[in-house]
Formats: structure tokens, sequence, C-alpha cells
């Protein structure tokens, strides 16, 4: 399909901001302010997308650019901000959604169907990666779920590209008629290196398609839709033997290395001479030149992260091929890696190749911040000894010393359902706790609890409300009366949610009222059928850092007893006095909020607020 273009120049230059906007420049950008840059670039007019990392900063950054450039919004989920993205498409506009790898799990149903919709205007949905799980639940390989969906994958190695493939994508979306995936890893996400950028260059709307044979997929339709979804993967594989995408450079024949994304930055660091054939493209995958490739090479290895998808690919073409044999198929990349795994396979020999780093990295376990709110919550749902199924936030951490109080963690949403069956199991004799935070609980928690009203489940919930996503940054969400942009706008009120949903028995506590909190929580493990308590605080560091007079211990009252060592907060520590054999407790004051959760605990009222 031909759009109708028109580039900016004679628009809006009396504009200093357009004038910097559309200059040509040449900076470092990260990763994800590189893909932001290339949508931006390429016309994108709707943008949608729930916070995750390794892929928040995405529409962070495009939310940056001018709103009369590029509508820019926080979805409750992501198949949510996939269907807004599709509705751009379906208008006739450039659209665009970002995730990360886990968030595609949520979207792959609208994923499914649009695979054989194709689109309207451009539709590219920007999935994140996270190999070694940095801050995941799983290292899936999205280039998987590409070829299940059969819809092309583009994958950039560098911020340069990032622009590129992110800009072309939506050209090959409206040229072949598909949604793209633009697949970037936690490596590239966050990794900073040169652009330069071009002007925007707007695409005149298609306006809505009135084809409801191709837009309306039932049955009949669909049956006449995948032949072509078969027809468009042949039509893609030859599109992506050209240079553009699937890029030989030259070496000697002993060797070929075929790779791609960030695991080909690797590979020129460790073989720069070697030929590389780098692929732009791993599905579907560019048989010809890869063939011709191989024909010309004695031996050939395959290094990419994660999956053998690329490998798979040419062992199924009739192209014997090595790979995963020398390089694991778990953890992250680095140039250590690969030259290990080549190693391995024969080509590197002897020690001076090997230049590993002996570094011991200082051990930190990961703790709730100084202050927050979840951690009361949590020694609340100890107290009342009860079975918990956890979530996915920064409350989490409650899973592990001191605080060790979640049984279970699944997905984003997944607590409420999961303490329904352990309540339907009829085994469990302690009290069954579900615990989400307030994005959470609005991301996947809604449609769990109003199935535990219907099957009248025996569950209490709580949820964590400290008014922001707090794990990723500290953004809004419908919860919080903000859009992406920072424009006042209808704010959820979770109590009456929830009684909407039916439930009976729902109280609000402040976070920070640990008496009222434990109260609240053992009134509602005794009602039957589910009750819900929301523990109601602002997360201390987001969108303001919160800060009071800071606490302090008096040494001669300290009875050496730690019972506020319970609340696992950064801020205390072991002093060198010692009683009976144990430490004392001190404060480290320039870290402390002043939260007095520490002086509530305290039974010899030793802490008090620094007064001089």
């Amino acid at each position: 399909m031909d759009a109708k273009v028109k580039t900016r120049s004679g628009e809006d230059k009396d504009s200093a901001e357009r004038e910097a906007l559309d200059g040509a420049v040449t900076r470092p950008m990260i990763g994800n302010e590189a893909i932001a840059r290339g949508a931006w670039e390429a016309g994108v007019r709707v943008a949608a997308a729930y916070p995750g990392t390794p892929s928040t900063e995405i529409m962070e950054f495009l939310g940056a650019y001018p709103a009369a450039d590029v509508h820019v919004q926080w979805s409750t989920n992501e198949k949510v901000s996939l269907d807004v993205a599709i509705g751009g498409s379906f208008a006739g506009v450039r659209s665009m959604t970002a995730m990360k790898h886990v968030g595609l799990n949520v979207a792959s149903d609208a994923l499914m169907s649009q695979a054989y919709i194709g689109v309207n205007g451009g539709l590219v949905l920007v999935v994140c990666d996270d190999p070694g799980i940095h801050s995941s639940q799983n290292e899936q390989d999205t280039r998987m779920f590409a070829r299940f969906a059969q819809v092309p994958v583009l994958e950039p190695s560098d911020a340069q590209e990032a622009v590129e493939f992110t800009r072309r994508a939506f050209d090959i979306s409206e040229e072949f008629d598909t949604p793209v995936i633009v697949r970037s890893t936690t490596r590239l996400s966050h990794t900073r290196s040169p652009v330069t950028t071009t002007p925007r260059t707007d695409h005149e709307p298609f306006g809505f398609n009135e084809d409801t044979v191709k837009n309306v997929i039932i049955p009949q339709h669909a049956r006449m839709a995948h032949p072509r979804v078969l027809a468009r993967e042949i039509k893609l594989r030859a599109f992506f033997n050209s240079p553009e995408f699937t890029r030989w450079e030259e070496g000697g024949t002993e060797l070929g290395i075929i790779t791609a994304s960030t695991a080909y930055t690797y590979v020129k660091e460790v073989l720069p001479e070697a030929s590389v054939l780098k692929l732009g493209s791993s599905y579907p995958l560019a048989l010809d030149r890869v063939r011709e490739f191989y024909e010309a090479m004695d031996r050939v290895l395959v290094i990419e992260e994660l999956e053998p998808v690329i490998e798979d690919a040419m062992n199924a073409a009739g192209m014997p091929v090595e790979g995963k044999a020398f390089f694991p198929r778990v953890g992250e990349f680095s140039p250590e890696v690969v030259r290990e795994g080549l190693r391995k396979a024969g080509i590197l020999k002897g020690a001076e190749e090997d230049t590993p780093f002996a570094v011991t990295p200082t051990a930190r376990p990961p703790v709730l911040c100084s202050g927050c709110p979840h951690t009361t919550s949590y020694m609340a749902v100890r107290s009342v000894n009860a079975r918990v199924t956890g979530d996915i936030g920064c409350y989490t951490l409650a899973a592990v010393d001191p605080l060790k109080a979640i049984d279970t963690c699944v997905s984003m949403g997944s607590s409420i359902g999961n303490a329904v069956g352990i309540a339907k199991a009829g085994l469990e004799t302690r009290p069954i706790i579900a615990t989400i935070g307030d994005s959470t609980f609005l991301h996947g928690g809604i449609p769990a609890l109003i199935d535990a009203v219907y099957n009248d489940a025996n569950i209490t919930l709580m949820i964590l409300d400290n008014h922001i996503v707090a794990m990723t940054g500290g953004q809004d969400h419908p919860g919080t009366g903000r859009t992406l942009r920072g424009e006042e706008t209808h704010r959820v009120d979770f109590e009456e949610m929830v009684r909407a949903c039916g439930v009976k028995s729902v109280k609000t506590i402040d976070s920070y009222d640990m008496a009222a909190l434990y109260q609240a929580l053992r009134e509602a493990v005794e009602f039957k059928g589910v009750a819900v308590v929301i523990s109601d605080r602002p997360c201390v560091l987001d969108p303001m850092k919160i800060k009071g007079l800071p606490m302090q211990v008096r040494a001669d009252g300290c009875t050496a007893c730690q019972s506020c060592m319970n609340l696992g907060c950064p801020s205390l520590g072991w002093s060198d006095e010692v009683l009976d054999g144990y430490h004392k407790v001190t404060i480290d004051e320039p870290t402390c909020i002043g939260c007095s959760l520490c002086a509530q605990i305290c039974p010899s009222d030793c802490i008090q607020p620094v007064t001089n």
C-alpha cells in the first residue's frame, strides 16, 4: 500500500523546538531512546504501552515529543496497549506498542488474530527481551513468538540500527500488510551509543478501510486469510535477502559466523577479521543469502542469544550448522561468553586468548527501600500465619529474608486466582491471603477478583496501593489520576471498584498505622468469603522522595532485642555496642526518611526523631 507522504520541511519552521527536533544531529542515545526516535521519525501517530523493564523508557522518551505529532499513553496492560495500537492502525495511522517479553504473553491473543488481519496504517510491536533475567520471571525468546505468530521480527544490534530498523518497520508493515516486531534486549535497551537523527516524515492517514472481510476475523474470513499469511512469509524471506537487512562482512573462508542482535557486537570484538553474515531479521530467515554464505565457507557457526532459532531454521533447510553445542541457551552473552564458546569449538586456542576479569561483586541482597509502605503490610500478613500468594512488583522482595512472607509468585495478576485455587482445593488450614499492587491489580487482578466473588472463595485480598508503578521507575496508571504526559485525569477509586466487583468486606488503611493495619487484617481473615484490605500509602521515592525528620537510637535505652531489624530497612544496622552478647541497633540518618515504623515496633521506646 502506498502512503501519501509529506516531509516536515516548510511546516512549523518558525518554532525553535521544531527545528531542534528536525535537525540532523549525532549524539549518544540508549537503545530505548533510539527506538522512540525511530518511531517518531517514521511518523507514528498513536503509541501505547504498559511499563516493564527493560522496555519502560521507550514510551517515556516518545512522550517527550510534541503531542501534536503523536498520542502517547500508558495502558492498563499490554493487551490493551496492543489493542489501542491496532485501533490506530485500523483508523489508518502509523501506530506502535512497546512491552517487555513477558508482556507479549499478555498481548498474544490480539497478536495472533492481527497476524491474519494485517494492517491499515503501519503497526509495530517493540518487545524487549531480558537475557540473563535481570528483572523478569523468565528468559523467553520473542523470536519464538514471531515464528509462532508468523510475523517478521527485526533485530537491531546498536542504537543506530534501533533508529533505522524501527523506522523501516513501519514501511515493512504497510508494504507486506503485517504487524512487525522490533526485538530489543536489556543490553541494547540500556546501552548508549552514537545515533545520527533524521527529520520526521508525516504520512497522510489512509482512513478507515471498510473491508469487513479483512477486518472481522471470524472463521470464514480466517480460512481465507491463512493462505495469505503463508504467501506473505515467502515474500518476506525474499525481501530480507537484501544487503540492508542481511549484511555479508567478508573475511576468510575457513570460518563463517552467522549472528544477529547484540551478539553481533561481541563477535566483532572477539573475531574482528572473521567472515560474518549479520542478520537484521531472524524470522523469516533470508534463506537464499544464508545458503550463499553457507556454501562459501568451510565451517559455519551460529552465535545467537537464548534459543537456537537461526540454527534450527538452517538445519531444517538442509544446512547442517553448529551453534548451541558451544554457546549456551541460558544467560546473557558477552565477549567472554563468545570467547569461551569459540574456544570450545576449537577456533580460539591457548590461555592468551582469555582475559577474564577477576572481580568479586560486593554481596548486597535486594531489599525494600527505607520506609517502604509494603514492609508493614507483609509484617501484618506474617502475623496471622497465612498462606500467601504474591504477585509481580517491588513487594515480591517480601519473599526473602527478613520478611519472608510470600509463598508463591507466578505472573502479573496471578495471585488472586492462585489463592482461589488453594482455597477450593480444601486442604489449607491457615488463612489464605493474596497480595497485589495497585498497578498490577488494574493490569490483571480485576477479572480474578470477580471470579473469587462469583465462586464464593474464602480468601483475603490485600491491595498494596502505593499510588504509582514503582518497580519500573514511577510511571502513572489509572489509579494515579495523571496521564503519561502528566495531565490530570479521572482517578480510579479502588474501594469503589472492589465493591462494584461484589466484595462486602472492604477496608482502606494507612500502611504506616501499624496497629490499625494489623487489626484490619485479623478481621479480614475471619470474614467468610472474599475480604479486601487496601493498604494505602504513597511510594517513598516516586514521584518525589518523601523525607521527614530522620530517626535515631538512644543507645542507653536499646535492649538489643533487634525487633526493629525484622523490618529489613536498609537504614537500620548494628552498632559496635554489645549487650548480653547481642549488638545494639543504630540508624543511618542520611538514608532514613523518618517513617517511624521502627519506633512503632521498638518495645523500649528508644527510637526517637532527631531533634538537634
